[in-house]
C-alpha cells in the first residue's frame, strides 16, 4: 500500500520501515524489461533486525538499562568523553566502541540534557530515549559511511558550531534542537547508493520525489514519520509541531550537494552586504541550514586520524555502488571507479571545489574564531597529505608502466558533477 502518512499538519511522512534496504538482484531480473524499481516488482520487506526493533518500539518496549543521564550504567571512558564533547578532535570511532555501538543515542541524550532541551519542551525521557533509538535503528549499519556513527559526528559538530559566540548569541531552544535533530536524522534510511543511481535504476524514491533532491526528501520525511509514530512532540500546540516539521525540512533539504552553489551564492551575498540579521529569525534558520551543511562536509577538516578514516569509509561506499553498476552491466558513476578513482584523487577534488569555499565563508561568518582557524588549518594540512599520497602513486605508477591510471580529469569531474 501506500507508504506514505498524512498527519493532522498535512505533511506527507513516510511509515517507519516502509522502504527496505535496495534489493539489487531485482536489477538483475528486470533491467531488461525496464520494471526496476517499480512499485508492483519491489518487494518491500523489513530485515529481520529492523522489524524486531521496530515491533519493540511498537509495543512500548524500551532497553533495560538505566535511562538515566551520564549514571553508573556509562562507561567512565565514555562518562569522560562526553565531559569533552565540545572540543573538535572528539573521537566518535572511539565513543561509539565505547558505547557499544550506540553513539548517537548516547550522544543525543546528553547533548538534549546539556541545553536545557528536555526541560524547556517538558519531553518525557522514556519516550525520547525511544525516539533516539528509533532514529539510530533506521541507519543501515552495513554502510560504510552513511551509518549511524557518521550521524554522531555530524551531530557533535553542529553542536560545536551552535556554540559559536556569533550564532550562539541568538539561537532560541527552538533553533538549537531543530539542528540537533536535523543533524542527527539528515541521512536516516540512507540506502549506501546516491541520487543518479536510484534514478537510473527506476527506484521507487526517484519516482516518488520525480527525481528531486530524492535521498534528502526521504530523510526528512522518515523523520516526520518517526516523531509521530513516538508521539514526542504530541503534548505540543499543533502550530508549533506543524513548523517544527517543516524547519526540520528545511534543514535537511539544505544538505542536498546539489544545491551547494545557491546556498554559497546567498551566504556571500549576506557576507558582502553585512545584512545578516540574527535576531531575525529567517536569517537564523538561513544560518542552521549553513551550520549543517558545514558539519555534514566536515571531515576533511578534522585531525588527519579521523578524517583518513571517514574519507576511506566514503570512498569504499562509492566503490560498492560502483562494482554494483558494473555487475549490471549499468554506467558506472563518476567517482565510483576503483581502478581509476583514487582516495587521494576524489579527497583533493572534494576539498578543492566543496569544502573550502564552505569552509572559508564559514570562517568570515564567525570571524575567524579558534574552531575556525583550527578547521581551516587541519583542511590545508590533510589536503597537503593527499597531495603527497597522490604524487607518490603517480610515481608508484610510472616506474611500474601504469601510467595513466589516476589522471588530472578526477578533480574536473567532481567539479562538474
Amino acid at each position: 500500500g501506500d507508504a506514505r502518512v498524512r498527519g493532522q499538519t498535512g505533511v506527507v511522512s513516510e511509515r517507519r520501515g516502509s522502504y527496505p534496504f535496495i534489493d539489487f538482484r531485482l536489477l538483475n531480473n528486470t533491467a531488461l524489461s525496464g520494471e526496476i524499481g517499480t512499485k508492483k516488482k519491489v518487494k518491500r520487506l523489513l530485515s529481520f533486525q529492523r522489524y524486531f526493533h521496530a515491533s519493540r518500539l511498537l509495543r512500548g518496549i524500551v532497553p533495560q538499562a538505566s535511562l538515566y543521564l551520564l549514571d553508573e550504567d556509562y562507561l567512565g571512558q565514555a562518562r569522560h568523553m562526553l565531559s569533552k564533547v565540545g572540543m573538535w578532535d572528539f573521537d566518535i570511532f572511539l565513543f561509539d566502541r565505547l558505547t557499544n555501538g550506540n553513539s548517537l543515542v548516547t550522544l543525543l541524550c546528553h547533548l538534549f540534557n546539556v541545553h536545557g532541551l528536555i526541560h524547556h519542551f517538558q519531553l518525557d525521557m522514556v519516550t525520547l530515549h525511544r525516539f533516539f533509538v528509533m532514529v539510530q535503528e533506521d541507519y543501515h549499519s552495513q554502510n560504510p559511511y552513511h551509518n549511524a556513527v557518521h550521524a554522531a559526528d555530524v551531530t557533535q559538530a553542529m553542536h560545536c558550531y551552535l556554540r559559536e559566540p556569533k550564532l550562539a548569541n541568538f539561537l532560541t531552544p527552538l533553533d538549537i534542537m531543530l539542528g540537533l535533530l536535523a543533524a542527527a536524522a539528515h541521512d536516516v534510511d540512507h540506502p549506501g547508493v546516491n541520487q543518479p543511481f536510484l534514478i537510473k535504476t527506476k527506484h521507487h524514491l526517484a519516482s516518488l520525489y520525480q527525481n528531486i533532491s530524492v535521498l534528502e526528501n526521504h530523510h526528512w520525511r522518515s523523520t516526520i514519520g518517526m516523531l509521530r509514530e513516538s508521539r514526542l512532540l504530541a503534548h505540543l500546540p499543533k502550530d508549533v509541531t506543524q513548523d517544527i516539521e517543516q524547519q526540520l525540512g528545511s534543514l535537511i533539504l539544505a544538505t542536498d550537494i546539489n544545491r551547494q552553489n545557491e546556498f554559497l551564492i546567498r551566504l556571500k551575498s549576506h557576507l558582502d552586504n553585512q545584512d545578516l540579521r540574527l535576531d531575525d529569525a529567517q536569517d537564523r534558520h538561513f544560518m542552521l541550514q549553513i551550520a549543517l551543511k558545514c558539519a555534514d562536509i566536515c571531515n576533511p577538516c578534522r585531525v588527519w586520524d579521523l578524517s583518513k578514516q571517514w574519507s576511506e569509509r566514503v570512498c569504499e561506499e562509492f566503490y560498492r555502488q560502483g562494482d554494483l553498476e558494473q555487475k549490471f552491466e549499468l554506467e558506472i558513476s563518476p567517482l565510483c571507479n576503483q581502478q581509476k578513482d583514487t582516495i587521494p584523487s576524489i579527497q583533493i577534488g572534494f576539498m578543492t571545489y566543496i569544502v573550502e569555499p564552505l569552509f572559508e565563508r564559514w570562517a568570515q561568518f564567525t570571524g575567524d574564531t579558534p574552531l575556525s582557524e583550527n578547521m581551516l588549518n587541519h583542511l590545508r594540512r590533510n589536503k597537503a597529505k593527499w597531495r603527497s599520497l597522490l604524487h607518490k602513486q603517480h610515481s608508484s605508477s610510472r616506474s611500474n608502466d601504469h601510467s595513466g591510471h589516476v589522471t588530472g580529469s578526477d578533480e574536473q569531474t567532481l567539479n562538474e558533477e
